[in-house]
């Protein structure tokens, strides 16, 4: 008896010791998203606070200065800050260039993306590959600032390259700052190449993840080329697709404010062609200073976002569950 005993209380000693030990790598591995956390709540959950301001009319109260008390004195307005959205002659103009570009944006970046990803992974030279993937990724870090200053050098009404080739060849010059008609165009052109390559190394990633006995499997069964990448590649690739197109429809209300104001100089003929949500409440709480009213545009644009991505996500759902979010 003394024997069991004393051998059930080795084991739950080390069964202790065994959860001690698993607790303490618990902790360690928590231990490593700490900065990741702490991010998210200093950048991302304590702003959510300033909500309110969409709902009030925001005053600076220099008797007791402090963003808390002049949050706290405000008056409320009700949903009167949302109106201004609307309330401008521009509103159906911003509103469908912001809907439309992003449309053009999801599709047609992913298109691309996927065709790039797909050519990559056929490169057998892995200098050729890396070489293909560094060109095509160094535009996502660049700013929007630089690439307008990429733009300008070509469309400069004075100095640029594709006006000095238009007087060398006799054509007439373009003045490219104030015709909007070929804005939608450079535009596309331009987040296209700033942002596909981002796309493509995800799909790539993907793709290097395939099982290769598939490829083998068809190759044996004499599939062509085209025939291993229309059965095996593309139907591997559905879950990231569908995953990322979910995700990018959820800002089809956003505008990525860079692209639409840096690239065109902000210039005021171009805003048939150029005008988004995000340009234009930029420019409205620069001559207004009504904090108030932009607060109320970003509120507005993250709901409109959130009922976008539940829907496609539910659509998605309905019709392949393994694909969808959530």
């Amino acid at each position: 008896m003394s024997k069991v005993k004393t051998g059930g209380a080795a084991s739950v000693q080390k069964k202790r010791s065994q959860g001690f030990t698993g607790t303490k790598k618990t902790l360690a591995l928590l231990s490593m998203t700490l900065p990741g956390v702490i991010w998210l709540i200093l950048l991302r959950y304590l702003p959510m606070f300033g909500i309110v301001l969409a709902f009030k009319d925001y005053r600076v109260y220099t008797k007791k200065p402090g963003v808390i008390n002049n949050v706290l004195h405000s008056d409320w307005v009700g949903l009167k800050n949302f109106k201004f959205i609307f309330a401008t002659s521009d509103a159906a103009v911003m509103i469908r260039n912001t809907i439309c570009y992003n449309l053009v944006f999801i599709l047609l970046g992913m298109v691309l993306a996927v065709s790039f990803a797909i050519m990559l992974n056929e490169v057998r030279s892995k200098l050729l590959a890396k070489s293909y993937q560094t060109l095509m990724f160094f535009p996502y870090f660049l700013s929007w600032v630089v690439a307008s200053y990429f733009v300008l050098a070509f469309l400069d009404p004075t100095d640029g390259l594709i006006v000095h080739l238009q007087k060398a060849a006799g054509a007439d010059v373009i003045n490219w700052y104030n015709d909007p008609k070929p804005w939608p165009f450079l535009l596309v052109l331009a987040n296209l190449w700033k942002n596909t390559g981002y796309s493509t190394i995800l799909y790539l990633a993907a793709i290097t993840g395939i099982d290769m006995t598939q490829y083998e499997a068809a190759r044996i069964d004499g599939a062509t080329k085209w025939q291993q990448i229309k059965y095996v590649t593309i139907p591997n690739l559905r879950s990231m697709i569908i995953i990322l197109f979910i995700m990018n429809v959820g800002k089809i209300f956003n505008a990525d404010f860079g692209l639409f104001y840096s690239v065109p100089m902000n210039s005021g003929p171009l805003y048939p062609a150029t005008q988004v949500i995000d340009t234009y409440v930029y420019n409205a709480l620069m001559a207004t200073s009504n904090i108030g009213m932009s607060t109320a545009a970003g509120l507005l644009q993250n709901v409109v976002g959130f009922i976008c991505v539940m829907t496609a996500n539910s659509i998605v759902r309905r019709i392949d569950d393994d694909s969808s979010l959530f």
